[in-house]
């Protein structure tokens, strides 16, 4: 076989190997090492690359910025943060038709502006925000449906994990990334509660309604919100008003959320043990699937795959729009088997050289950050695409009384409001660029 050839049953080999429910990291990393061995021939080569690529991959100054996102969203959990977001939201939303449900996606949206994570804000809301969704009568279709929606939200606004990633592979600004996926986050925010508002009133058994709370407790709710506040301005304010590089405000970041959950009782000895060690496993998780990708990658292109393939899709003339559809819906179809993190690691090498060698009419590095945020948002659909939605498993694992099948048919209206999403920031770049081009 051709190297070619070898590359391209690869792939196949992988979705086996994670079909046998083998570890995503180890999966590519085992992929990668044999499909070099078959190009090789030996076990020399990739064993001397092993050495480089360790070395070169985790000396990555950047890459500390996620257990430091981790460890801040730990702690704003622990702060209180996650609870005071969902009341101030409820006394001003509550009392509208599924205000409490669209309450729950704005505190999902402001969580995950100082968390990162789409599963920890998913987690973190869900505790939350599911007893007082029940409470107020709300069917666990809808609520495990608008909660595990909104906490993709977590991977969107910024700061997110995975543009940092991202970021790392493509060689592009983290802090421009963060400031181009700022619109796309508020639309999204704003397309879940319209989903809500149209769910309940096609089917007004759903939900409840909240008493409309007055003023004065509207406001009081507000005052609590203001450690979210700072720690927002210091990290995205910091980075933009180039204060800080973005590792260094990840630090303050995670430094301010854990003096706000020291004084207000939520971090003590043993708390802080746990949120180490809980950060920690999830770096290591996290950065096994790196490596994993690195050596996957690595083999990729040693059999000269994605240059291949750049070279023959820009020598065939496409239309680049169809192109990128076509892209786009491979990640759709990905994301229905694959984490969002392992989807970013093993497709963007790949993708990225062939759909740069396109013209869209965009300067390289806006077509980076457009591509990036477009990426983004189809991975996030992927987080509650049936059958493995990562957010549909941790939201409906709360949700005792509600079957699986519910929580499948209660996002599907928001799995359409991103694919709306999608289609109006890919038919026109410059709504993700705007911000970028005005501050830079």
């Amino acid at each position: 076989m051709s190297n070619i050839d070898i590359a391209l049953l690869s792939f196949p080999v992988l979705l086996l190997l994670i079909f046998l429910r083998i570890p995503i990291g180890l999966a590519m990393l085992l992929t990668g090492i044999g499909g070099s061995y078959f190009i090789n021939d030996s076990f020399l080569m990739i064993f001397a690359q092993l050495k480089n690529l360790t070395w070169g991959t985790f000396s990555s100054y950047s890459l500390s910025i996620i257990p430091l996102f981790l460890l801040m969203g730990q702690f704003a959990t622990l702060g209180g943060m996650s609870q005071a977001l969902f009341k101030a939201a409820e006394t001003w939303m509550g009392h509208k038709k599924g205000g409490v449900a669209m309450a729950a996606v704005g505190a999902c949206a402001g969580f995950g502006a100082i968390c990162g994570s789409s599963l920890a804000t998913a987690a973190t809301m869900g505790q939350v925000a599911l007893p007082e969704l029940k409470r107020y009568g709300y069917s666990g279709e809808l609520a495990t449906g608008a909660l595990a929606a909104g906490g993709t939200l977590g991977i969107l606004i910024p700061p997110s994990v995975i543009l940092v990633i991202y970021a790392i592979l493509t060689e592009q600004n983290i802090a421009k990334l963060f400031v181009a996926a700022f619109i796309p986050g508020i639309l999204a925010a704003i397309g879940y509660m319209i989903a809500i508002a149209i769910y309940v009133r096609l089917k007004p058994g759903s939900a409840g309604q909240r008493e409309r709370a007055p003023y004065s407790e509207r406001f009081r709710s507000l005052v609590d919100v203001w450690p979210v506040l700072v720690v927002f301005i210091a990290v995205v304010g910091g980075i933009y008003g180039g204060i800080f590089t973005p590792t260094e405000a990840a630090a303050v970041g995670a430094f301010g959320t854990g003096v706000i959950a020291f004084a207000n009782g939520g971090l003590s000895r043993a708390t802080l043990k746990t949120s180490i060690l809980a950060t920690a496993s999830a770096t290591g998780m996290i950065f096994l699937i790196v490596f994993g990708a690195g050596v996957y990658n690595a083999f990729l292109a040693l059999s000269q795959l994605p240059q291949t393939a750049a070279a023959y899709v820009g020598s065939q003339g496409f239309n680049p729009w169809l192109v990128m559809v076509a892209v786009l819906l491979l990640y759709l179809i990905f994301g229905c088997i694959m984490d969002s993190l392992s989807m970013i690691l093993l497709t963007v090498p790949i993708f990225f050289p062939i759909m740069s060698a396109l013209d869209f009419g965009l300067t390289p590095e806006e077509f980076a950050l457009w591509f990036g945020i477009i990426v983004l948002i189809v991975v996030e659909v992927g987080l509650i695409t049936p059958p493995v939605g990562m957010n549909l498993f941790v939201i409906n694992s709360m949700a005792k009384d509600t079957p699986l099948s519910a929580t499948y048919r209660g996002v599907f209206p928001f799995v359409l409001t991103d694919i709306v999403r999608v289609a109006i920031l890919t038919m026109f770049p410059a709504i993700t660029l705007v911000a970028v081009r005005l501050l830079y």
